[in-house]
């Protein structure tokens, strides 16, 4: 359980705040091509051990996942039924003051391309802060025992226990209950800052933003009954409000509207994010990006994801197989060096792709721009197929031990050997 708790703890830790895609839903014929896949990469895999577990799980993570942000932006570029052209100038939505408010259409393409509005920033949504007492980090204060606390949110209640023993300072009590709330994942991050005294203070604040009319907080701290808990809490001080939550002001399009979080959709096409407050009054304008500018921001997502995926085979050590997952990749780029290097797309010695967007903004309005538009979509969708093959097997990428290969005519699937969480862990038990 340990093996398989660590995998999931660095999935988490890593990938768990990634937003879902529309692309990662499926039709059931593909969710069936899928399997089928499994099965039959199953059935052909001989039996093995991993070497270097540790390491080898994390690298098999992340292959799936950057290969599945390829699939993804690929899939965004292969929905257009207006022609190859029309899916590499997919809409892409600009502001003209990104310091204040950031844009990303999630829309059809069907949406006319002079859609426009205005928007200006009062007051940015803010979270709860609450700030403790400064101490001094190498004094004795808190007397050996067991102490609790309750802290509330508006839909649920905690009850938080924590020890001091005789040799804990000050410092080792509040670095105590940092570690004890963040790992307790509840949506309250906790933090130390220090004074320019060396006294250091807890911070808790608060992952959400906003409050709603009828809520007087969006946490709340309070010790047990007991003398020696409630005098615990108040040396520290995490009960006190230092900053309450609010809500954005903004006037969009004429009229003012607010909100319990800085991103928020418009029209069901438009994500806002709020990052700073508009000067003067003054107003920024979303809009669609000119053809020739999405078409190089097109690519460029494409060669980036493509380049995430080189990173992380160079970033592991020869333990595992990374000259494998490299060499796999960018025999795509190399099939189509001289192509993609006439368009501004160059291949260093690395093996990453580099942009001239200057060379990519001439191939996409040139007379044979269609002729162009075919050749970065042919090296989309090999560079699609190659990463779907090891989203279905990222264990081949892993240093392993065979022990034994299947019988020739005789074999059977195997169902988790190549399961992504499950596959890489069952070697320990062995």
């Amino acid at each position: 359980m340990a093996a398989i708790d660590s995998a999931y703890q660095y999935y988490l830790s890593t990938y768990g705040n990634s937003t879902v895609s529309r692309y990662d839903t499926h039709k059931k014929s593909q969710l069936r091509d899928t399997y089928n896949k499994i099965v039959k990469t199953n059935k052909e895999s001989p039996l093995y051990k991993i070497k270097n577990l540790g390491e080898a799980k994390k690298y098999a993570i992340d292959i799936k996942e950057s290969v599945g942000d390829i699939q993804h932006i690929a899939a965004s570029l292969s929905s257009s039924d207006q022609g190859i052209e029309k899916a590499f100038s997919k809409k892409i939505a600009q502001s003209s003051d990104e310091d204040v408010v950031t844009a990303e259409y999630i829309g059809n393409d069907d949406t006319p391309d002079t859609t426009s509005f205005h928007i200006a920033v009062k007051q940015l949504a803010t979270e709860q802060i609450n700030q403790g007492n400064y101490l001094q980090p190498d004094r004795y204060q808190f007397t050996p025992g067991i102490y609790s606390f309750d802290l509330n949110t508006n839909t649920n209640s905690y009850e938080f226990q924590f020890s001091v023993d005789r040799k804990d300072s000050n410092a080792d009590v509040q670095q105590k209950l940092m570690q004890l709330i963040n790992h307790s994942k509840i949506g309250i991050n906790a933090s130390m800052v220090q004074n320019g005294k060396g006294e250091n203070a807890l911070v808790l604040s608060s992952s959400q933003t906003g409050i709603a009319d009828d809520e007087d907080y969006l946490f709340q701290i309070l010790p047990d009954a007991s003398p020696s808990s409630m005098h615990a809490i108040k040396l520290l001080g995490i009960n006190q409000i230092a900053q309450e939550a609010g809500n954005s002001s903004f006037v969009l399009n004429g009229k003012e509207h607010s909100s319990y979080s800085n991103s928020f959709m418009v029209n069901n096409q438009f994500n806002l994010t709020l990052n700073g407050i508009s000067k003067d009054g003054s107003e920024a304008t979303i809009n669609f990006k000119t053809d020739a500018d999405a078409v190089a921001d097109n690519v460029s997502r494409l060669a980036n994801a493509y380049n995430e995926v080189i990173k992380i085979g160079h970033s592991y050590s020869d333990a595992q197989r990374p000259n494998k997952l490299v060499s796999d990749m960018s025999s795509v780029a190399k099939d189509y060096r001289n192509e993609l290097e006439a368009m501004g797309l160059e291949l260093d010695a690395d093996n990453y792709l580099h942009i001239d967007r200057n060379l990519l903004y001439d191939a996409a309005t040139a007379e044979d721009a269609q002729d162009n538009f075919a050749i970065l979509n042919q090296f989309k969708d090999t560079l699609n197929s190659k990463a779907a093959e090891a989203s279905i097997d990222p264990m081949n990428y892993v240093n392993k031990i065979i022990v034994a290969y299947k019988n020739p005519g005789h074999n059977f699937a195997t169902p988790y050997i190549t399961s992504i969480y499950s596959g890489m862990m069952l070697d320990r038990y062995c």
